[in-house]
């Protein structure tokens, strides 16, 4: 086998990861790029570590996903870099997300026992546009009388949402934090207005009611407040109250 140095080395995995259109592992580096020279996984290992290293100040990042290693824009760039773009980035509606969450979360997971804890419906939309998205997919069928179908994650939500394992979800602390955040937010907000109407006013404001009460960030209904991405009204009109008399598993068969 030919000897490669380990400037070579690192200027050879820059590239591969680079040109490819894909995220690649450390084992698609050495059957492809690296086959017929000898490179060990700790060199290799070594190399992408310095790259790391190299491109942590950059613009450009190196990181690693489920699926192996690419390169990506700083999430700080975002706003800037999203003006490349005429069109506009998709917008996913608050029931599409909810359901995805619940698959994360919960997975493997029926369509039935995800209506259960959202109480309505769960449109047909939104599981096709899930799988399409290659979000989800169903990984087996639950053993109870019609069998509905289990659904799962996939690599491609973890590479699309840049985390590596399951492991790299946030968890029920970090949710409770930020929820905690946004009232003090909140009720800043509402002092300060408060504050500013009494000094308008030359005087104390005679009634208390007027300050408004917090909202948390989990009340706000209307989907022009998510992060998500691409609006779909049909799918949040599409869903219905359940009756608590409703068998899941007949559901299942039903959608």
């Amino acid at each position: 086998m030919a000897k490669i140095s380990p400037v070579q080395l690192k200027q050879l995995v820059e590239a591969a990861v680079f040109v490819s259109d894909a995220p690649v592992s450390q084992e698609q580096l050495q059957d492809t790029v690296l086959s017929g020279l000898k490179v060990s996984k700790k060199a290799l290992k070594q190399a992408i570590d310095e790259l790391q290293l190299e491109y942590q100040s950059r613009g450009v990042q190196l990181v690693e996903v489920a699926s192996g290693y690419r390169f990506q824009s700083m999430d700080s760039l975002g706003p800037w870099l999203s003006k490349l773009w005429q069109e506009q980035a998709p917008r996913y509606s608050r029931a599409l997300l909810e359901t995805l969450s619940m698959v994360a979360y919960r997975q493997p997971i029926t369509r039935g026992e995800i209506e259960d804890v959202r109480g309505v419906a769960v449109s047909s939309n939104i599981m096709k546009t899930l799988i399409e998205r290659d979000w989800v997919k169903v990984v087996g069928h639950k053993e109870v009388p019609g069998r509905p179908a289990l659904y799962a994650t996939t690599k491609g939500f973890l590479n699309y949402f840049s985390l590596k394992s399951l492991k790299d979800l946030p968890s029920q602390d970090a949710f409770d934090a930020s929820n905690s955040q946004d009232e003090r937010r909140v009720i800043t907000e509402s002092a300060q207005s408060t504050e500013q109407k009494t000094g308008q006013n030359d005087g104390p404001v005679q009634n208390s009611s007027r300050i408004s009460r917090p909202v948390k960030a989990d009340e706000q209904s209307s989907d022009e407040n998510l992060s998500a991405e691409e609006q779909i009204p049909s799918e949040q009109a599409q869903e219905t109250k359940l009756d608590n008399t409703d068998n899941p598993n007949q559901r299942e068969q039903l959608h």
